[in-house]
């Protein structure tokens, strides 16, 4: 017989003491060759990356606010930049069995639980444990019960900003309890440094996946795995985000444009590109590298001009895109995907990169 874990998840609760402590910091990392990266500890959140474009104008390329305090859920409910956990994206109804247990958690996304729940590890202070110029490690601990995942977690995220304007993320984590884990950065990358004006449309993308995870009308993740060839999502061959974003297909409607999951090609190799993003305005481009099987393309549905952000700019209507690299959506209720549980004795890891050039 199965136990049943019941996680009662109150509106009150969503305002941590983690994040109510929040330290007002930032970590600065440089490199000679002229970029910097701005990170918090609130959230383990990139603030800022600040590059040069084709003419070596400096152009910042992630949506995000001008105060620490901006980031605070009572503030604005955002994820500019987060270290998402424990889970990133969703799990189906909230709820998921390991080892005979079924745990339930809060069901803050058409009835799912999307990035660990209303008060994930996006709105928690981090622990810095290690910070230069070039590096920041910070550290959080999750107790078991935490929105409903068991085991007490202790992890890191590890930013380190190479000589050739790369940004090497190393995600790792322990457990003294069986539990699941995904974590991904949600930064929103705005490759023109203009989202007042830019829609991320006219930008070009590449998707190094031939399959990809189809999703119901709420978002969630229905157990196929479907070819991209001839659909709106290959991108197996660059092409201008805009060119099938609106086309008329059932995924196209279920997702309000991009917002899926890619099944990658690269076998799990950080020396493979995952998807390359690039910006003809600018001449910016940005590779994505990672270990994980999957990468979550979000192309910015849901920005209407409600969250007003850096400089007092309004973000609007698909100005910016997310490349999460990660394991498929409800992993955990998918027995026959790649599996997301962490074990005692075990180290979870997780390697992405963004590494930023010009064309």
């Amino acid at each position: 017989m199965k136990k049943s874990i019941i996680f009662a998840c109150a509106a009150a609760l969503v305002l941590t003491a983690c994040s109510q402590k929040a330290e007002q910091q930032l970590h600065t990392l440089t490199n000679e060759a002229g970029m910097e990266v701005r990170i918090t500890p609130f959230g383990a959140r990139i603030v800022s990356i600040l590059v040069p474009d084709k003419n070596g104008e400096i152009r910042d390329v992630v949506l995000g606010f001008d105060a620490i305090s901006d980031y605070h859920p009572q503030n604005n409910q955002t994820d500019f930049g987060a270290a998402i956990g424990r889970y990133a994206n969703r799990i189906n109804q909230g709820r998921f069995t390991l080892d005979g247990v079924e745990y339930r958690l809060p069901q803050n996304n058409y009835g799912h639980c999307l990035h660990g729940g209303p008060s994930g590890w996006q709105y928690c202070n981090f622990e810095t444990v290690e910070a230069d110029s070039r590096h920041v490690k910070l550290r959080l601990v999750s107790p078991d019960g935490d929105n409903g995942f068991p085991g007490t977690v202790t992890a890191t995220v590890s930013y380190t900003l190479t000589p050739d304007n790369a940004i090497d993320i190393v995600y790792e984590a322990v457990t003294d309890k069986a539990t699941v884990i995904n974590m991904t950065n949600h930064s929103y990358f705005n490759l023109s440094g203009e989202p007042a004006t830019h829609c991320i449309e006219d930008d070009i993308l590449y998707v190094n996946a031939s399959h990809f995870t189809p999703v119901d009308s709420t978002f969630m993740t229905t157990g196929e795995i479907r070819p991209v060839a001839g659909t709106p999502f290959d991108f197996t061959v660059a092409k201008r985000i805009g060119q099938d974003i609106n086309a008329d297909c059932d995924q196209i409607r279920n997702g309000h444009g991009y917002d899926h999951n890619w099944v990658l090609d690269t076998g799990g190799s950080i020396q493979a590109v995952a998807a390359e993003l690039y910006c003809p305005a600018t001449g910016i481009n940005l590779k994505v590298y990672t270990d994980e099987p999957g990468i979550q393309v979000y192309a910015g549905n849901f920005l209407d001009g409600s969250v007003v952000g850096k400089k007092g700019i309004a973000y609007p209507f698909r100005s910016a895109i997310c490349l999460e690299t990660q394991h498929y959506p409800d992993t955990p209720n998918k027995a026959d995907w790649p599996s997301a549980v962490l074990r005692p004795g075990e180290t979870y890891t997780s390697h992405c990169i963004f590494a930023f050039g010009v064309k």
